[in-house]
Order: structure tokens, then sequence, then C-alpha cells
């Protein structure tokens, strides 16, 4: 069995995999060795393990995984990777941005694919039919957006992400709300018509925090996936233990 962890901005995801098969889903907003001990010991048939982050994190975690794992990789810019990556600063691309590419790939191969990743930034990354990654763009977030406006003004409140919101607002609070939320929505759409109009066999997987919330507010057919990024880790362990 293998073990993937995902250090985010805001959580951490562990999945365990039976093959690639997905056998149970843990999130934290922080760990420990503890933690990482209680799903050994859950989980004893694991025996690989892949860890991303997108921020630093202790030595003795890692020096931990590779103690008690016959396999680990700490994914990094020389790490092994079943796709062509064409980033040009591969040291400075997000590992959860190139694990959700190749997630994307595994489940839709030999297919342009576009992942959206809603979180606390929104990502767009793409993939072309032949395995090969050519990039994507780093906006702010939906919640960072609001920030932002709160932040740099005097007088707009902190607000939240609403249901309820319009095309053209009729008070200050609202118009915050339908600016901010409506402004992604269009981001979304136009990026994902762009694309649309070079290749016509162009899928789109969205995750992320906030990706629940656009899933039905956008007018492309979008396939959800919340743990794709796991899947992508667990694709790239199991082409790295055959070089083993």
């Amino acid at each position: 069995m293998n073990l993937t962890i995902d250090i985010g901005n805001s959580r951490i995801k562990f999945a365990v995999f039976n093959n690639d098969k997905i056998v149970d889903i843990i999130t934290k907003t922080a760990f420990s060795i503890s933690d990482i001990t209680n799903i050994l010991f859950t989980y004893p048939k694991i025996k690989f393990a892949i860890l991303s982050t997108v921020k630093n994190i202790e030595s003795t975690i890692i020096s931990y995984l590779k103690s008690n794992l016959s396999f680990f990789i700490y994914l990094d810019e020389n790490s092994k990777i079943p796709i062509e990556n064409l980033y040009q600063t591969k040291s400075t691309l997000g590992k959860d941005r190139l694990a959700a590419i190749i997630g994307a790939n595994n489940i839709f191969p030999d297919t342009s694919v576009l992942v959206i990743d809603a979180g606390t930034a929104i990502t767009f990354d793409f993939i072309n039919k032949n395995k090969q990654y050519l990039g994507g763009t780093i906006s702010p977030g939906l919640e960072m957006r609001f920030k932002a406006l709160n932040y740099f003004t005097n007088k707009l409140p902190l607000l939240n992400k609403n249901e309820d919101f319009n095309l053209i607002a009729v008070n200050t609070v609202k118009a915050i709300i339908s600016g901010v939320q409506n402004g992604m929505i269009f981001e979304i759409e136009g990026y994902i018509d762009n694309l649309k109009n070079k290749y016509d066999d162009l899928k789109i997987i969205l995750t992320g925090g906030d990706a629940i919330f656009f899933d039905k507010k956008l007018k492309n057919t979008i396939f959800v996936n919340l743990n794709i990024i796991n899947i992508g880790l667990n694709r790239i362990l199991e082409h790295n233990k055959s070089y083993d």
C-alpha cells in the first residue's frame, strides 16, 4: 500500500492507496510524527510513501518517513515523473501543481487537460495530449481577494463568499461579493474558452477548497476531483518504484 502526503498552504491531506484505489483520506490543518505513526499503525501494509509540500517541513518528519518505510520520495524538481515537464523554472514550480497535472493525465491520458485549483491562490495548469506540461498561471484565490479589498482600503469591510450574488449589486456589501465572485467566474470561463479554441479535445478538472462553490456556477462541463493532487502523487510514486 502507498501513502501520499500533500502539504498545502492551509491543510495537509493524507491519502492511503491500494495500488491506484483510494482507501482512506485524512485531512488536517497541522500534523506531527504521531499522526504518521497512527496511519502506519492503522494500515500496516503501507510500505511506500511520497510527500509534497509548498512550505518548509521539519527534517525529523522526513527522517522518520525514511526510517519507517521501504521506499520514500520527497518530491522535488529532480524526482522522476511520467510526463515531460516543459516549465522553464522547475525549481520554483509548486509541487502541488505538478502532482495535480500528473493526476489529471492519469485520469485522462492522451487528452489535453486543464486543471483549475481554486484554493488560497487559483492556479491554471495545462498538459497536452502528448503528455507535455506546458505551464499555467497563478492569481489570488477567493478569500485572498476579499482580504485584499479590506486591507488596501479604509472603508470596505472584510467579507466571505456567499451563495446570494447577482451581476449587478444594489449596495456596497453585495457589490464586493458580486465583484469578487463574478470576477473569478469570468476569469475561469475566459481561460477555458480561450483554450477550447486551441484544443478541441480539452477536459477540465476543478479542485481545491472552493471547487464545490464554483462547480455549478460555471457554464462549461467541469469534472470536480478534490483528490487530484494525491492521485498524481500516487502516480509519481508508482512510476518511481519501477526504478527502485
